[in-house]
C-alpha cells in the first residue's frame, strides 16, 4: 500500500499537517463514501465508527476495543513501509471519546512547524455529514480546535484513480459478472417475455436480475456470492418514461414492447467492492428516426472510448462523441447527455473524473472509466404517449492500459443487428403474398400464415413448426448414428455365470449318517437326500423350489425342484458347459410320517438357500463394479464442509436400529459415515453424473441426491442413486383428540414450530449446497462440470413410472422423481424421442414413453398422467428441444426397436420416426375413406371388420404379453409343477367340463353378448390409425 502514497505516508492533501477521516456507522442503504473507500483501499475492510488521523510521522486510530485489536497488525507494516507510528485510542462504550480527541489534537499541534500565530491546517471530507454520536462529537471538537480546515476530497480521488493489478483484476471480475448477467439473464428473459407476450413489471425484472447478481451461478458465473454485490438496483425502463441517471429506479409499470418501442436496461455489479457497469438499449420494430439515432449514438460511444489513452485529456472523450453527433446528426445535439461517463472503482462515480467538456485532467494507465452516453427525450411522430417519447443509452466499463484501452464489458454486443428486434416480418410476408394473389399468381399455403384473431401466430402453431424442425434434425441424427453402427443390436438375455459349486471335496468330508432322513448341512451349504440307501449331497444353490403338503391320511410329502441347465429360465452356466454330457435330476419327492421334521427341513432349506443366493448375488454385483479411486481425506488441507443428522437411501443392511450420519466433503469426494465403523459410503466427485437439491415444500423431506456414472455398494446393495435426507416434520396423527379449533393457540404454535423447523433445515441444506458449488467451481474441478440442480416444481406432473403414483419433476438437465422409491432419474441428453400414448378425446389419462438413444436399453413408460398436464408437458418438451409424437394406442416398443436395429437402412428410407406422426397417418386414413365413400357395408360385415381391426389393434399392445405367456407355457413343460399349479389345472378342467354341459341356448346367449360388445362403431366415428407393420 505504501507505493500508492506520497513520501510522508499520508493522502495528498495540500500543506495540511494532519487529515481526519471519520467513517460513519453501518447503514442498510446503498451508498458510496470516500471514508469507506479509503478504509477498503488502505486496510482491505471497512471499519465503521472509526476516526483515522494521518500526520507526517503518525497515524491515529480512534475506535472500539474490538476494532483496535484488529488494527494492531497495521503497526508493524506502517513502520516498515513508510516509517510512521500507528497509535491506537480505545473508546469505551460509556465514553464519548473527547479525551482521546484532545490527545490527537495535541499531537497535531506538536508536529506543526509553522509560525505560532498561524493555526495548523487540518484536512477533512467536506461532503460527508457526521452521523452517530462519535462523529458528531468529533465534528464539534474539530470546529472548536482552532484549525484551518481544508477539503481533501480531490486528493483522495487522485489516490483512488490509478489502480494496481489486483484492483484491475477485481474490476474485470465485476465486469465479467455484469455482462454475463446481461447476456444470460436479461436478454433471454426479455426475449421470452416478448415472444410469449407476457405481462411483467419493470420492478419484477429488476428483482430477478438482482438475484442473478448476488447469486452468480444463476448467470453461469463461478464467483463466490459473498464477494459480489450490486452497484445499484438494476434499471429497466420502457413505455415513454426514461431517466438516464444511475439513480433512476425501475417503476411498477408493465414492460412495453409494442412496435416502435424502446427498452433500456442497465446492470452494475461489484466484486470485492470494485464496481463495473453496463447499459444497453433494445429497439422493437424501430422507426427510421430510432434506427438513425441509435447508429449515431453507437458511433459516438465508440469514438469516446477510443480516445481514452495514456496522456490524453479526459475532456477529449466527450469532445470526440460530440464531434460525431455534430457531423452525422446535428439536430440531436440538444438531446446528447452532458457527460460521457465518470471514473469508476471503489466508488461508482469518482468525483473529479467526469468525462465532460471541461475536465482537463490527464488520463493515466490503470484508470478505469464508466463510458456512459445517451440521447434523452427524443420525440417521434405518434399519438401514443408510450411511443412518442424515447431515450437511448449505452454504457461500458473501460480499463486504460499502457498502450490502448480495454472494454471489459464488450462481450455483450451492442451492434444494431443484436439489439434491434423485428416482429413485423411475418406480417410483411403475408402482405406480399396477398399482393401476389391479386396479381393472379397461385397463393402458397404456409403454416406461418395461420393466425389468430389478433393476427399473430398461435403458440400451438409455433410449437408445431418447431417440432417439425426437430423431427428433421432427429431423423438426420438417428440416421448418422445407425449408419455408424453405434446403436448395436437389441439383446435382452445375458447368460449368468457362477462359480463352481462344490459342497464336499471328497466322500470323507460327508457328515456321519444319523438317521436315514433328509439332512441340511448348514456349514457346507448342502442338502443330503436318502436315495437307494445312500445319502446323496446336493449344493443348496442347485435347489429351485422346495414345498411340503399333507394329505388326508396324515402323510406328509416334500417336493424339491432343481435348477436344470438349458431350460429357458435356467441358461447354461460355466458348470453345465464343463459337463455337457451330464444327466441332471429335475425333481424329487419324499413321503414321511413326521410333519414336524418335514416342516423343519423345508424351513432350513429355504433359509439356507436365501442366504446363499444373497451372498452370491452380492459377490456377482461387486465383481461388476468399476474400480473407484481412493478417497483423499481433507486432513489439514482445508476444513471439510459438513452436513449432520442425515439419513441415507438405500439404507444399510443389518437388523440393528438405524442411526443418522454426517456427510463431509474431502479432496476428491464425499464421505457419509455414522457412529458404526461398518456404515460408511464414499462418493467420488468424478463418479457423480447429476447432483440434485430438493428443499421441502409440499413434501416431508429435504434431500440431496446423487445419480452416479457407475454403481457403488451401499451396505450390501448395488446402486447408482444415493440420497441423503432429513424429515422436516414428524409424520404423526393425534388419536382421540377430536376436532381442534383453527384458533387453538397450541395448534397455531405447533404449526409455527413446524414451519420454523422446515425453514431452518432448508437453509442449512442451501448453505451446504452453495459452499459445495463454490468448491466445485475451483479450477481443478472444471472438467467435471458439477453443480447442484434443483427440480422445477411448477413444471411437475403426476404419473406412475413404476408401480405407484408419484410427482415427477423436470430439472434443467433431467426428469426426476426423488421422493418415492425406486428413484427416477432420466438424463434429457440421452433421450431419442418421447411418444405420448393413449392421447385422444374423452381420455382422462395418457401415458408417456421415453425412447433412449441407446436402442439396447428398454423404453421407460410413465403411465396414468392426467390429461390436464398434456399441454404443459408438450410445452416443456418443446422448450427443451425434445421431439415428441402422439398416438392413440400403446405400442410394442420392444418389437419396434428390434425391427429398427435389425434393418436400420429400411427405417431410414421409410422416413425414420415419422411413422409415429399422427397427423400424417390421419391424413392417409381420410384419403382412403374418401375413395370408398360409395360402399356401405352391412351390419354383419362391419362386425367382422371391426373384429379384425380390434384384433390387429390389440396385437400392437398385447403381443408382448402373448410372447411372455407362450414362453412361460413352454417353460412349464421343461420344469416340474408346484402343488398350486396342479390344483389350478384341475379346477380349469372342471370348468371346461361344465361349459360343455351347458345347453345350446346358454351358449347362444353368451355368443350374442360377445357380438354386441364387439359391434363396429358408426361410420361417423373417428377413423383408426394405419397399423404399424
Amino acid at each position: 500500500m505504501a507505493d500508492h502514497r506520497n513520501a510522508n505516508g499520508q493522502p495528498p492533501n495540500g500543506t495540511a499537517p494532519g487529515s481526519g477521516i471519520a467513517t460513519p456507522p453501518p447503514s442498510e442503504d446503498l451508498r458510496y463514501l470516500k471514508s469507506s473507500a479509503l478504509n477498503i483501499w488502505l486496510l482491505g475492510y471497512e471499519f465503521p465508527e472509526t476516526i483515522m488521523v494521518f500526520m507526517k510521522r503518525q497515524i491515529h486510530f480512534l475506535c472500539s476495543q474490538k476494532k483496535a485489536s484488529l488494527l494492531e497488525v497495521v503497526k508493524k507494516s506502517a513502520k516498515e513501509a513508510v516509517g510512521v507510528d500507528a497509535v491506537m485510542h480505545v473508546k469505551a462504550k460509556s465514553d464519548d471519546g473527547t479525551t482521546s480527541m484532545d490527545t490527537i489534537f495535541r499531537s497535531v499541534r506538536a508536529q506543526y512547524k509553522g509560525s505560532e500565530n498561524d493555526a495548523p491546517v487540518f484536512g477533512y471530507i467536506a461532503r460527508e455529514a457526521p452521523e452517530g454520536k462519535l462523529l458528531e462529537t468529533w465534528a464539534e471538537k474539530l470546529k472548536s480546535a482552532g484549525f484551518q480546515h481544508t477539503d481533501v476530497t480531490n486528493g483522495l480521488s487522485d489516490l483512488f484513480a490509478v489502480k494496481d493489478k489486483e484492483e484491475l483484476m477485481n474490476v474485470k471480475k465485476a465486469a465479467y459478472l455484469s455482462y454475463n448477467v446481461m447476456n444470460n439473464i436479461v436478454v433471454p428473459r426479455l426475449e421470452n417475455v416478448i415472444d410469449e407476450e407476457k405481462k411483467i413489471t419493470h420492478a419484477i425484472l429488476m428483482d430477478e436480475t438482482e438475484k442473478a447478481i448476488v447469486n452468480p451461478q444463476l448467470a453461469k458465473v463461478k464467483l463466490k456470492p459473498e464477494n459480489v454485490d450490486i452497484c445499484y438496483p438494476p434499471i429497466f425502463q420502457s413505455g415513454g418514461e426514461f431517466d438516464l441517471r444511475p439513480s433512476a429506479a425501475s417503476n411498477e409499470e408493465n414492460l412495453y414492447y409494442d412496435s416502435a418501442s424502446v427498452i433500456l436496461c442497465a446492470v452494475g455489479a461489484r466484486y470485492n467492492s470494485y464496481c463495473s457497469n453496463i447499459a444497453r438499449t433494445f429497439l422493437i420494430d424501430a422507426t427510421a428516426l430510432q434506427s438513425k439515432a441509435y447508429e449515431v449514438l453507437l458511433k459516438a460511444h465508440e469514438a469516446a472510448t477510443g480516445v481514452l489513452k495514456p496522456g490524453s485529456r479526459i475532456s477529449a472523450a466527450y469532445q470526440a462523441a460530440l464531434s460525431v453527433v455534430e457531423k452525422d446528426a446535428p439536430d440531436l445535439i440538444p438531446n446528447l447527455t452532458k457527460s460521457a461517463g465518470t471514473g469508476i472503482g471503489l466508488e461508482f462515480r469518482e468525483s473529479g473524473f467526469n468525462l465532460n467538456a471541461k475536465n482537463d485532467r490527464v488520463v493515466k494507465a490503470g484508470m478505469v472509466f464508466n463510458v456512459s452516453l445517451g440521447f434523452q427525450n427524443l420525440q417521434c411522430e405518434s399519438n401514443n404517449p408510450k411511443k412518442k417519447n424515447f431515450s437511448l443509452l449505452l454504457a461500458d466499463t473501460v480499463i486504460v492500459g499502457e498502450q490502448n484501452m480495454e472494454v471489459v464489458t464488450g462481450k455483450s454486443s451492442k451492434a444494431v443487428k443484436d439489439v434491434a428486434y423485428s416482429f413485423n416480418e411475418d406480417e410483411e410476408e403475408e402482405e406480399k403474398s396477398m399482393r401476389a394473389e391479386t396479381n393472379g399468381t397461385v397463393p402458397f399455403m404456409s403454416k406461418t400464415v395461420l393466425r389468430s384473431d389478433n393476427h399473430e401466430v398461435s403458440k400451438e402453431e409455433l410449437r408445431r413448426q418447431h417440432q417439425a424442425e426437430l423431427a428433421r434434425q432427429k431423423n438426420e441424427e438417428t440416421a448418422r448414428r445407425l449408419a455408424g453402427g453405434t446403436a448395436g443390436g437389441y439383446n435382452r438375455a445375458v447368460a449368468k455365470t457362477s462359480a463352481d459349486l462344490i459342497a464336499y471335496k471328497n466322500v470323507n468330508d460327508l457328515p456321519p449318517r444319523k438317521d436315514f432322513m433328509i439332512q441340511v448341512d448348514q456349514k457346507n451349504e448342502a442338502v443330503l437326500l436318502p436315495i437307494y440307501g445312500s445319502m446323496v449331497p446336493f449344493h443348496v444353490a442347485t435347489v429351485r423350489t422346495v414345498s411340503s403338503q399333507q394329505d388326508t391320511n396324515r402323510n406328509c410329502f416334500i417336493r424339491i425342484i432343481f435348477n436344470v441347465p438349458g431350460t429357458p429360465f435356467s441358461p447354461h452356466d460355466s458348470n453345465s458347459l464343463k459337463n455337457q454330457g451330464a444327466i441332471y435330476l429335475k425333481e424329487v419327492s419324499f413321503r414321511s410320517k413326521e410333519p414336524r421334521h418335514i416342516s423343519e427341513v423345508v424351513q432350513q432349506i429355504k433359509t439356507l438357500r436365501r442366504h446363499v443366493v444373497a451372498r452370491e448375488s452380492e459377490k456377482a454385483e461387486r465383481a461388476t463394479l468399476v474400480t473407484q479411486e481412493k478417497l483423499q481425506l481433507a486432513g489439514n488441507r482445508f476444513k471439510p464442509i459438513r452436513l449432520s443428522d442425515l439419513w441415507i437411501r438405500p439404507v444399510f443392511g443389518g437388523r440393528g436400529r438405524k442411526i443418522p450420519g454426517t456427510l463431509e466433503t474431502h479432496v476428491n469426494g464425499f464421505r457419509y459415515s455414522t457412529t458404526r465403523a461398518d456404515e460408511r459410503v464414499d462418493i467420488m466427485y468424478g463418479n457423480i453424473k447429476h447432483a440434485f437439491f430438493q428443499p421441502a415444500e409440499k413434501e416431508m423431506i429435504t434431500l440431496l441426491h446423487f445419480h452416479l456414472h457407475n454403481h457403488i455398494m451401499v451396505g450390501n446393495k448395488k446402486t447408482k442413486d444415493v440420497q441423503f435426507y432429513v424429515e422436516v416434520m414428524d409424520v404423526v396423527q393425534t388419536l382421540g383428540g377430536g376436532k381442534r379449533s383453527a384458533y387453538d393457540p397450541d395448534e397455531i404454535e405447533e404449526e409455527q414450530r413446524e414451519r420454523d423447523r422446515k425453514n431452518k433445515i432448508n437453509m442449512d441444506f442451501q448453505s451446504f449446497v452453495n459452499r459445495v458449488n463454490d468448491l466445485w467451481g475451483q479450477p481443478q474441478f472444471n472438467g467435471l462440470d458439477l453443480e447442484f440442480d434443483q427440480p422445477l416444481r411448477e413444471l411437475g406432473f403426476h404419473g406412475v413410472p413404476y408401480k405407484a403414483s408419484a410427482f415427477i419433476v423436470p430439472t434443467s438437465s433431467c426428469l426426476v422423481e426423488l421422493v418415492e422409491t425406486p428413484f427416477l432419474v432420466v438424463t434429457l441428453s440421452e433421450i431419442e424421442i418421447v411418444n405420448l400414448e393413449r392421447v385422444g378425446l374423452g381420455q382422462k389419462n395418457f401415458d408417456m414413453t421415453i425412447v433412449f438413444k441407446d436402442f439396447k436399453r428398454d423404453v421407460l413408460r410413465i403411465d396414468s398422467i392426467p390429461s390436464t398436464s398434456l399441454d404443459g408437458i408438450k410445452e416443456w418438451l418443446d422448450t427443451t428441444d425434445l421431439k415428441y409424437y402422439e398416438s392413440r394406442l400403446n405400442l410394442n416398443w420392444r418389437q419396434i426397436l428390434k425391427t429398427i436395429t435389425d434393418d436400420p437402412q429400411s427405417f431410414i428410407e421409410n422416413g425414420g420416426w415419422e411413422f409415429l406422426n399422427l397427423e400424417a397417418s390421419d391424413s392417409d386414413s381420410e384419403n382412403s375413406e374418401e375413395s370408398d365413400q360409395g360402399y356401405q357395408p352391412s351390419d354383419l360385415e362391419s362386425e367382422s371388420e371391426s373384429d379384425d381391426d380390434d384384433s390387429d389393434s390389440e396385437s400392437l399392445v398385447e403381443s408382448e404379453d402373448e410372447e411372455e405367456e407362450d414362453s412361460e407355457d413352454d417353460s412349464e413343460e421343461e420344469k416340474g409343477k408346484t402343488w398350486e399349479e396342479l390344483e389350478r389345472e384341475a379346477s380349469n378342467a372342471d370348468r371346461e367340463k361344465g361349459n360343455e354341459s351347458d345347453s345350446e341356448e346358454d351358449r347362444r346367449r353368451r355368443k350374442m353378448k360377445t357380438v354386441g360388445k364387439s359391434r363396429a362403431p358408426p361410420s361417423s366415428a373417428i377413423p383408426k390409425r394405419s397399423k404399424l407393420r
